[in-house]
């Protein structure tokens, strides 16, 4: 090779051992070439200095091959295997993550959507359950970007979703504690403004109707999601001169606000009550006692969701614009048979 010359594509080539198109495919469809192949042309790639004009390419082509993904909050419990899963899959196909933590602030989430319409980015992972501020569907500009929905649905929008089955997974947890012996359940997590807990409550609903057991609604109870509301919630309950025998919680973080309120009080758990959680977070097995819960299936529901977008960006067609996933019934030490 001439130093003095830049890189060719057929330098690459020749390197390797391979043709054009397939270092061609090995730089833009990597899950398409062998592992062994991408890794001689990628060794090629760093000898030859041929990054630089492969970089050039992707800017000329509009293409970052980078995905913006916007959380909540990363530290959330239920977030940490799902980004696993994003992460995993968009570097099978040679692409790479940008990470917004927007703390739920506006201008944060603004903010971010520069590497949009810098092009920084080609398209967007939203785990908000809401449009970005500053994007719009309407208007006289309706045309958003590539993007998916994960773990909460965006309500009133066109996003494709990617996420568990809410409805199936709390009917199944309700059932569970019918199966029990327990007739008075409350719900503890009713909202609405949030999809999923809408969900998670008609699931519940739909169990208890479908057993013939009548809803006290003085049993369905707010709650934000947080531990501190589950506490509240719990707190609120023992006003009732009835109380219910089991309780099943949106979340496992209101779960273990209920348990911290009910040991508080010197009971006995789970004879005196049995509570239930949604999510199998990490810390659901380490609480006292350990939290009877549906799993998500966190990394599946990330490869998932990237497998979406990045068909979007390729061009694929998309049949499919929601993908539910089963949840798990995790059985532990919260849920017990009702006493007599």
């Amino acid at each position: 090779m001439n130093a003095s010359k830049p890189a060719t594509i057929e330098d690459v080539a020749l390197i390797a051992g391979v043709s054009i198109a397939t270092v061609s495919r090995a730089l833009n469809e990597p899950g398409k070439v062998a592992d062994s192949t991408r890794r001689r042309v990628i060794d090629a790639v760093a000898q030859t200095g041929y990054t630089t004009n492969a970089m050039a390419r992707s800017l000329r082509m509009r293409r970052s091959h980078m995905i913006l993904i916007l959380a909540p909050d990363v530290g959330d419990p239920n977030f940490s295997n799902i980004l696993v899963g994003l992460e995993t899959e968009a570097s099978k196909r040679g692409y790479g993550i940008l990470i917004g933590n927007t703390q739920n602030d506006p201008e944060r989430e603004a903010n971010y959507l520069r590497f949009i319409s810098s092009n920084q980015a080609d398209g967007l992972i939203l785990l908000t359950g809401h449009l970005p501020y500053g994007l719009t569907a309407s208007g006289p500009n309706k045309k958003l970007p590539p993007m998916v929905a994960v773990n909460e649905p965006v309500a009133n929008a066109s996003i494709p979703f990617v996420g568990v089955d809410n409805f199936e997974g709390a009917r199944v947890a309700t059932d569970h504690l019918i199966s029990q012996g327990h007739t008075r359940i409350a719900f503890i997590g009713k909202s609405l403004s949030r999809t999923v807990a809408s969900l998670r409550e008609r699931g519940y609903r739909t169990a208890m109707q479908g057993a013939g057991l009548t809803i006290d609604e003085r049993f369905v109870l707010e709650a934000d999601g947080t531990t501190e509301s589950g506490r509240g919630a719990a707190e609120r309950m023992f006003v009732r001169d009835q109380l219910p025998t089991a309780f099943f919680c949106v979340n496992d973080a209101t779960a273990l606000g209920v348990i911290i309120a009910l040991s508080a009080r010197g009971y006995d758990l789970p004879l005196d009550f049995s509570v239930m959680g949604f999510d199998d977070i990490s810390y659901a097995s380490f609480v006292t006692p350990s939290l009877t819960t549906m799993k998500q299936p966190r990394l599946q529901i990330g490869e998932a969701s990237m497998d979406l977008l990045l068909a979007m960006l390729e061009g694929e067609e998309v049949k499919k614009r929601e993908i539910l996933l089963r949840s798990d019934l995790i059985l532990r030490n919260s849920v017990a048979m009702r006493r007599a």
